[in-house]
């Protein structure tokens, strides 16, 4: 019985840690996003 829970838990650990990991990512990629349109912006107000 005690395995299984054991299994369980890793299990949705693993399924945790591979969600936080995607979240992460899109978190950076949207910044990187915000940046790159800031910059465009920027460089058009100055021409």
């Amino acid at each position: 019985m005690n395995k299984k829970v054991n299994k369980k838990r890793e299990a949705y650990a693993k399924k945790q840690e591979e969600q936080g990991k995607k979240v992460v990512t899109w978190i950076f990629a949207g910044l990187i996003l915000l940046a790159v349109i800031y910059l465009i912006w920027t460089f058009a107000m100055m021409a």
